[in-house]
């Protein structure tokens, strides 16, 4: 393991604050006078990390829009280099282990996508990064398919989608891949070391392919050191949840290797990527393999070369070789978003520190993450970025050690640690302006309110004056919206799954609001979270959701009764672990040498949003139209309907619309208004639809143009007589 300047001290240790912060300073005022200008490591300059380019056929891109008129699509490649000796990468995992090149530097390239206007002298100066999501672009806007996107096109944005991520495979040319080094002990030979993750089948299977996970399937896996597991250090658990025993199964029961059950049954072929199991895999289990594990990437590079990237297209005017930057000149601002892992990993590339370009200045003025609780797994020896969360899933995977509170100072009584997101670039003057948007799935599924209050959940916290965190109220982790979108397969789900009520709208306003922000100035609005203070944010027990019987639900071309909603509880808790002695949690880095980890019997507490007792809507948050006008209740979780498993369907809301008549509503016992009760006729639905929606334009939660499209949708609805 490898010696880093830490920014965290057990409890108490402010007084140590002075000496990192004037250390920080000092490292600061070193890269100012040693940079060459603008803000990549591209210089010709020996000694210097160099950085190439390499451009694409640029194809046109659909529309053209008001005074920016055409853009274009561009796709390329960067080639660049770190000095393993420059503190500002000292952080990163078994950097001093990568091979180097003849010039004693670590070779990277990643792959990007740039959308930018065909004439840059029409840009705005707004350079928006969007993190790829697992090497996948979610938000390429669309303007042809969603009108309100047209406003960041309008406004002259440039756009550039660059990996981070060094596991993703170039499974398809969509794909953002990036290169990353694998480590390598001082002698060549392969570094060795425990590594674990969970085969979670969805059907009868006879085989299931590595790195497994729910969320990390497709990812290239660590391969094993030997496939003979009936070495020390490998072995293959199952049970039915979480927190069930586990159970053994035998080493002459699974091996490593390919296998189907007719033409090549069990032991099947070798396989490094591939457990066989003899009798198959049984989707009533969670299975969870442990075994030594070979040649780590050394996957912080990515960060680094993220840094570096955006440092590139924002600052510098050509690559090592003379190679023009096409937007050399035309950016003023940078403004990063990650959504979901991504997300995560934009918090992760905050907290290691790595927004601070390597002229001192910073590579994002502003960051926005997005559906974003947790940070993510990317420094780690054998690193799995791609991980996620769930009561039965991933629950003592990477991904929970690193701290969750954003302030500088911020206290972590149940670890003993201090020190928050923000703490390393409070010591460079490098924090951006920053946004954190969370969905109720953030709360119930991935534990998010300890961002907004102390580890045990007693008092709300103070947030930094850089930051503004946003609840989406009664919404779920992919946003969806519409009773269009809502789907219902009764065998896997209890109740319909998805929610009316959604984000979609809400993120463009606060995107824009955050651009005013970094660009102008302008003060964005407040936070708006639940809060222990007034009774919105509370523990589970003591939700009182209103009672709720539905409505029969069209599923799969079979009416299907929704059964009487019962409110069961559930919710992800977030306990302390330990992965060794040689794991640094405050982090997320280090080397893991306890796996599974240690449960230490500290846990945090996790608090989520109360619902109003007459709807079942949330309290608090950004209520969105279809929140302040609803035909249903949106429901911020759902059950798994499998007996005997006890979960929550990932990232997925319930929906349970509203009767229409007050007469209707009593006969089933339904103690919600209906739609006649709440709006009387259709023209009241409209009335009411068009006072939200101003009201949230007034506020700067909605854009104009979203708000006309609202209203008219409404209009063309058929909700009553």
């Amino acid at each position: 393991m490898h010696s880093v300047p830490t920014l965290y001290r057990r409890i108490p240790a402010r007084r140590a604050l002075a000496r990192t912060t004037a250390a920080a300073a000092a490292l600061v005022s070193a890269a100012l006078l040693s940079a060459c200008g603008g803000g990549g490591s591209s210089s010709l300059a020996d000694g210097t990390p160099q950085l190439r380019l390499t451009l694409g056929t640029a194809e046109d891109f659909p529309g053209s829009f008001g005074s920016v008129g055409a853009y274009e699509k561009v796709s390329g490649t960067l080639q660049g280099e770190l000095d393993p000796k420059d503190p500002r990468n000292a952080v990163i995992q078994d950097l001093e282990l990568a091979p180097r090149n003849a010039r004693g530097m670590v070779e990277w390239s990643a792959d990007f996508v740039l959308l930018k206007p065909k004439d840059m002298s029409k840009a705005g100066g707004v350079l928006r990064y969007d993190a790829p999501n697992r090497g996948n672009i979610l938000t390429l806007p669309n303007p042809s398919a969603v009108p309100g996107d047209a406003v960041y096109f309008e406004r002259g944005y440039t756009f550039l989608y660059s990996a981070w991520q060094g596991d993703v495979p170039k499974s398809s040319p969509a794909r953002l891949t990036a290169t990353v080094p694998v480590a390598r002990n001082p002698d060549g030979s392969s570094i060795t070391g425990p590594y674990r993750t969970e085969l979670v089948p969805t059907a009868a299977v006879p085989a299931m392919a590595l790195p497994g996970g729910v969320f990390n399937g497709t990812m290239i896996p660590y391969a094993p050191a030997s496939l003979d597991n009936t070495q020390p250090g490998y072995s293959l658990t199952r049970r039915r949840n979480e927190t069930d025993p586990r159970e053994p199964v035998p080493a002459a029961d699974w091996k490593f290797a390919a296998c189907d059950t007719a033409a090549n049954p069990f032991p099947g072929t070798p396989n490094p990527a591939s457990v066989c199991l003899r009798g198959g895999f049984d989707p009533q289990y969670l299975y969870e393999l442990v075994y030594v594990a070979k040649d780590p990437k050394v996957m912080g590079v990515g960060l680094a070369a993220l840094r570096d990237t955006v440092g590139f297209f924002r600052g510098r005017a050509a690559d090592a070789d003379g190679r023009a930057n096409p937007l050399a000149g035309r950016i003023a601002h940078v403004i990063g978003q990650g959504t979901s892992q991504s997300g995560n990993a934009m918090k992760t590339f905050l907290h290691l520190g790595f927004n601070q370009r390597l002229d001192g200045g910073m590579v994002f003025d502003g960051l926005y993450a997005h559906v974003a609780a947790r940070q993510t797994n990317v420094n780690t020896r054998f690193a799995v970025p791609g991980g996620g969360g769930g009561l039965r899933t991933d629950h003592t995977a990477f991904g929970q050690t690193a701290p969750r509170g954003l302030a500088a100072d911020y206290v972590d009584s149940v670890s003993g640690r201090e020190g928050g997101v923000m703490r390393r670039c409070s010591a460079t003057r490098t924090c951006p302006r920053f946004f954190l948007g969370l969905s109720g799935t953030e709360f119930w599924q991935l534990q998010g309110s300890p961002v907004l209050t102390d580890a045990e959940g007693r008092r709300d916290i103070a947030q930094p004056a850089n930051a503004r965190i946003y609840y989406y109220a009664s919404t779920q982790h992919g946003g969806a919206g519409g009773v269009e979108s809502i789907s219902y397969a009764p065998s896997r789900t209890v109740y319909p799954a998805g929610t009316v009520v959604h984000f979609n709208d809400t993120f463009r306003a606060l995107f824009l609001a955050l651009e005013d922000w970094v660009v102008r100035g302008t003060e964005p609005p407040p936070s708006q979270v639940p809060r222990i203070a007034d009774g919105t944010l509370v523990r589970p027990a003591q939700v009182a959701f209103p009672a709720m019987r539905g409505l029969s639900w069209n599923a799969g071309g079979v009416p299907a009764q929704i059964p009487e909603f019962r409110y069961l509880g559930r919710y992800n808790d977030f306990t302390l672990l330990d992965f060794g002695p040689q794991y640094r949690p405050q982090d997320e880095s280090g080397i893991a040498t306890v796996q599974p980890p240690r449960v230490v019997g500290r846990d945090y507490a996790i608090l989520v949003p109360q619902v109003d007792a007459a709807t079942g809507l949330a309290k608090a948050g950004i209520q969105s139209v279809e929140a302040r006008v609803p035909l249903g209740t949106s429901i911020e979780f759902n059950d798994v309907a499998t007996p005997g498993i006890v979960d929550l369907v990932n990232l997925t809301g319930s929906y349970i619309p509203f009767h229409t008549t007050r007469a209707a509503r009593i006969a089933a016992g339904d103690g919600r208004p209906s739609l006649e009760e709440r709006y009387g006729s259709q023209a009241g639905y409209v009335a009411a639809v068009s006072r939200a929606a101003d009201d949230l334009v007034a506020q700067r939660l909605l854009l104009r143009r979203d708000a006309d499209a609202i209203v008219a949708k409404a209009r063309a609805a058929n909700i009553l007589p």
